[in-house]
């Protein structure tokens, strides 16, 4: 229940925060195509913690192992299961939340659900859990590339007050790699760069937007009514761990705008359909138009902060609490490879969907 995300490429994310393996399951990935461990590791790589000294100090190799799916180096058409230990889980830095609901976490929800919780660095609650997103991102991510050419590039668009400038016809991953805020704007970087440091110095947290495009995708996927490819992108943007909102193309600004002002006219330019302008974000009607998709994702202060807080323990007695343990003080530089990988999870579902629906449909211009 809640933990198997799409249609025909069907991913199942399993294993909690601080238990002995973290992992997902693929199914549904077409056989044939080139796979190995070094394919995964380096999306797994940017989302780790340790990386930097902007995110939490949490010592994790994260290292990728493939038990099934795959023979010769190739996708056989059959399940993928994927896996990755926790090496340095300290499950005792939680000791004092097993009586006490950390405020804005799951804890209490969980608990009211379930009449019982894994406290534990939230168990599937926690971030951790996107691991198994990101593995499988990577493969989703490969598939869109070899098969359709599409890339899939996010990066950090604003921290708290700071915004950064961005050209997204001029950006890259080498730019956006950078550094370790993963903002492509250097000045905006180093400014982002030092309130993080100092808000953590602070025992306090930070939110801010990742901003994605996606280039290349052909005219045609998404489906009415409810499966709008732009009702599934906010859906899996939604379900990422610490995210509050989201907007595409104009987003919310198309509310001070006029139909005259925002709508994208149509032209013919090298034999093929385009628009002059992008106010719709590369989707209209819930279908891809052949256009750029971008849109925007919000992301709330983190939940944990090492200050003392007012809340409620388990026999529902006001008590406070002071968090422990190792926790970023803002997520947003190691959420951007999590917002890459579930971008690539619609699409790549959506591809196979319309090549299911609409193969022998004449290719739109």
């Amino acid at each position: 229940m809640g933990n198997t995300f799409g249609h025909l490429f069907r991913v199942t994310t399993w294993g909690e925060s601080h238990g002995g393996v973290i992992g997902v399951v693929v199914d549904g990935c077409p056989p044939g195509i080139l796979l190995t461990e070094t394919d995964i590791q380096p999306e797994l790589d940017r989302r780790r913690p340790g990386q930097s000294s902007i995110v939490t100090t949490r010592k994790e190799s994260d290292t990728v192992k493939i038990v099934s799916g795959i023979f010769q180096g190739k996708t056989l058409g059959t399940p993928i299961c994927m896996l990755v230990k926790n090496e340095d889980a300290r499950p005792e830095a939680y000791s004092e939340i097993a009586e006490k609901f950390r405020p804005s976490h799951a804890d209490y929800t969980y608990f009211a659900k379930y009449g019982l919780r894994n406290w534990q660095g939230g168990g599937r609650s926690s971030a951790r859990e996107t691991i198994g997103r990101v593995a499988a991102g990577a493969i989703a991510k490969k598939i869109l590339k070899t098969r359709y050419n599409v890339q899939i590039l996010a990066y950090v668009k604003q921290v708290h007050k700071i915004k950064a400038k961005v050209d997204i016809n001029k950006i890259n991953n080498e730019i956006i790699e950078s550094n370790p805020v993963r903002c492509p704007d250097a000045e905006a970087a180093k400014r982002m760069i030092k309130l993080i440091e100092r808000i953590r110095s602070e025992g306090d947290s930070v939110g801010g937007i990742i901003e994605c495009i996606a280039l290349g995708v052909p005219a045609g996927w998404g489906d009415p009514v409810f499966d709008k490819l732009d009702a599934d992108l906010s859906k899996a943007m939604l379900s990422i761990p610490a995210v509050k909102g989201f907007d595409i193309g104009s987003g919310f600004d198309c509310i001070t705008m006029k139909g005259s002002q925002h709508n994208d006219p149509f032209r013919m330019k090298n034999g093929k359909v385009v628009t002059s302008t992008n106010y719709s974000g590369g989707i209209q009607g819930g279908i891809s138009n052949g256009q750029p998709i971008y849109f925007r994702v919000a992301f709330k202060p983190v939940a944990t902060i090492m200050q003392e807080q007012q809340t409620v323990n388990i026999n529902f007695q006001n008590t406070t609490l002071k968090a422990r343990g190792r926790h970023d003080a803002c997520v947003l530089p190691r959420a951007v490879p999590i917002v890459e990988a579930m971008t690539a999870l619609v699409l790549v579902d959506h591809s196979l969907r319309h090549k299911a629906q609409c193969e022998d449909l004449q290719a739109p211009l």
